[in-house]
């Protein structure tokens, strides 16, 4: 059985989702049939082709026509509307959302999608609230129940980089508490040159200044697993690297370690 596919926001995640989904061939299950975007066709498969931080794309042939990008002959529809209400995933018979915008991450928002017509979300960001199934591999993903779970979150980058370590630390040594710090390459939500910005810290140039910023992930350790809540806390640096992060983990154990 193939799952038709639909794309909200090509952006950076949006955009990879679908190099990933080309370089594997026809071996995924997956067929993507749509992207919703606030940019035009022309301006999204010339974002496909060349890519400042992958390069150009090399395993597909990437054009535009009117309401189109065609990959390989296969012809993907676009659409440009800001709410997911009004989608045409029932008209597209869409069985999955990727939800890669960053802006809708609660059951409320994301559960427009399913209003449309499409059967599951998965949402590419953390997500907020009740009625968002978070699921990391190798640490809760055994609960994911595909009858219950409508709306899904795969989490931060940053906690499926700490949650696998916390989980093989607390199971072998017990963990106390802990700090986390993530060096962490600049986002899209700094700015390029200093200029205004809610957050005075991410005002700063990106590429020119180490930026210290929050970040939820040592909270969202404790939704894949519940065993740590309340043990761990975190900081963010935001760095002048596009790409590559890393987490430090300081923590104290309640067994021996040696």
């Amino acid at each position: 059985m193939t799952l038709k596919v639909a794309i909200n926001g090509f952006g950076r995640i949006g955009r990879n989702f679908l190099r990933c989904w080309l370089s594997r061939g026809d071996k995924t299950g997956l067929e993507v049939v749509g992207i919703n975007d606030t940019s035009d066709p022309k301006t999204n498969a010339h974002l496909l082709t060349y890519d400042s931080m992958l390069g150009r794309i090399r395993d597909a042939q990437v054009s535009s026509t009117e309401g189109a990008i065609v990959v390989n002959g296969r012809t993907i529809k676009c659409y440009s509307d800001r709410n997911p209400s009004n989608l045409p995933w029932a008209e597209w018979g869409v069985d999955l959302v990727i939800e890669s915008t960053g802006v809708f991450v609660t059951r409320e928002s994301a559960g427009k999608h399913l209003e449309a017509g499409a059967r599951k979300v998965l949402i590419t960001a953390p997500g907020k609230g009740q009625g968002v199934g978070t699921f990391v591999v190798g640490v809760n993903d055994h609960e994911y129940r595909h009858g219950d779970h409508a709306i899904i979150s795969n989490a931060s980058c940053t906690t499926n980089c700490m949650a696998p370590l916390v989980k093989v630390l607390d199971q072998q040594f017990g963990l106390n508490k802990g700090l986390m710090t993530t060096i962490h390459s600049y986002t899209g939500d700094q700015r390029i040159l200093d200029a205004s910005h809610r957050d005075l810290r991410r005002a700063r140039a990106a590429a020119m200044n180490i930026v210290p910023t929050s970040t939820g992930a040592a909270k969202a350790v404790a939704l894949v697993y519940p065993v740590v809540k309340g043990k761990l806390s975190g900081i963010a640096m935001r760095v002048p690297t596009p790409n590559v992060s890393v987490v430090d983990l300081v923590f104290e154990s309640s067994r021996p370690t040696t």
